[in-house]
């Protein structure tokens, strides 16, 4: 069975030492997981998204229509300079808080975390994210 993202930050957070923590991240390297750590800690990316947690509903963790192992794609849609910037503020907003609302809650924290460019959980940092990932950030 395929973990979620926030499960897999949850074993994350459950690693004892750093060296273990950087082999987990290697070990469950998925492209949500690094596009996560990317959007959270690489200097070059910037949110075209007004700051604050937006009005959204979450999803039901029993009954999440998508998860971010396939919605990580839609990122794109929010980075400046990216395939998001033909569209209105309000369309875009509106794509992000879709988003939100169709997968897991946890997942959804997470990326209000990312979008914040705080760390998704507790633990993870940039230089941990550096060495499980080399050249992943700028």
């Amino acid at each position: 069975m395929e973990l979620d993202v926030f499960e897999i930050l949850q074993k994350f957070s459950e690693q004892k030492t750093r060296k273990e923590k950087i082999e987990f991240l290697k070990t469950n390297s998925i492209p949500a997981l690094r596009d996560v750590c990317r959007g959270a800690f690489d200097a070059r990316i910037e949110w075209s998204l007004p700051a604050g947690k937006p009005p959204y509903t979450p999803a039901r963790p029993e009954s999440t229509p998508n998860s971010l192992r396939r919605r990580h794609l839609d990122f794109g849609f929010f980075v400046k300079g990216m395939k998001g910037d033909t569209l209105t503020s309000y369309k875009r907003e509106n794509m992000f808080i879709q988003l939100l609302e169709s997968i897991h809650p946890e997942d959804a924290l997470i990326v209000l975390n990312m979008v914040e460019k705080k760390p998704p959980v507790k633990g993870l940092t940039k230089k941990i994210v550096e060495d499980a990932f080399p050249n992943l950030l700028s």
